[in-house]
């Protein structure tokens, strides 16, 4: 479905009054419309549909709200943009089956890992659709609870190695990796796991990495989330250098400019 020999950027389309940036906030359906076109308009290749928020402070939505949320927004965006990739942003093997079936959603982003939802494999198998692995522990509410780890970038490895190998007996090859910066890990750890990022290519599939305007981006340089664009284009880039296929971003037009001048430098 994504030719990936050029890193492409997955623009965030947030549904949710409570995102830990609130300029990534559409209350309304007028909001997430210019947001998809914004999206579209500034060179960005998916749109990340999220019905719920995933930090530390949110309250977890049932299957029914967050389809509540999200079917006006796709379905007007799917009926303005028809080429437009959509991504949905859940971890409800449910709200999975009903964006992709009947809504027309084009991938899975499953920030759990299948681990919140044990139905979530088999689903995406029977969907036969492109799957975001992200690594995670526990849920969003408790995560910040599970950041200790034996071998830290071993452990992240093994994650994956098992996850992605149930998800091929299952026939699902379409697999995009996702370390899930932010996720059970401190800031120290944080860092750690993008000075290693270029391992995760033994897995020989697409990386995606998203970073943007997060908390190891802000608490560092003692900042807030909405003056963090610098240090999310910092990272993006070395996330570029270092292999990431798929920048998952609030900002579009930087994004894209990060990738224009990857690509220059790599074909001097």
């Amino acid at each position: 479905m994504l030719d990936l020999h050029t890193p492409i950027v997955m623009g965030i389309l947030n549904i949710t009054p409570d995102s830990f940036y609130a300029g990534s906030r559409n209350s309304t359906l007028t909001d997430a419309i210019e947001q998809a076109e914004k999206i579209i308009s500034e060179g960005g290749t998916i749109i990340d549909v999220g019905g719920q928020s995933t930090s530390p402070t949110s309250t977890m939505l049932s299957p029914d709200e967050e389809l509540k949320r999200i079917t006006p927004i796709v379905k007007e965006i799917r009926g303005k943009f028809p080429q437009a990739i959509i991504s949905i942003d859940t971890f409800y093997s449910r709200v999975a089956q009903v964006a992709v079936e009947e809504l027309g959603a084009d991938l899975i982003n499953d920030i759990s890992g299948g681990q919140i939802d044990d139905n979530m494999f088999e689903t995406i198998a029977k969907l036969n659709v492109p799957y975001i692995l992200m690594h995670m522990r526990g849920t969003p509410q408790t995560m910040q609870q599970h950041t200790n780890y034996d071998n830290f970038i071993g452990d992240i490895l093994y994650y994956f190695s098992e996850k992605v190998a149930k998800l091929n007996h299952l026939g699902i090859n379409d697999v995009i990796i996702d370390p899930g910066f932010g996720f059970s890990k401190t800031l120290d750890q944080n860092y750690k796991l993008m000075a290693n990022i270029k391992y995760f290519d033994i897995f020989e599939l697409p990386l995606l990495v998203g970073i943007s305007r997060k908390t190891m981006i802000h608490k560092l340089l003692n900042t807030t989330p909405a003056d963090s664009l610098n240090g999310t284009s910092v990272l993006n880039m070395y996330a570029l250098q270092s292999g990431a296929n798929i920048l998952r971003v609030h900002d579009v037009k930087q994004a894209v400019e990060c990738i224009n001048i990857f690509e220059k430098l790599n074909n001097v």
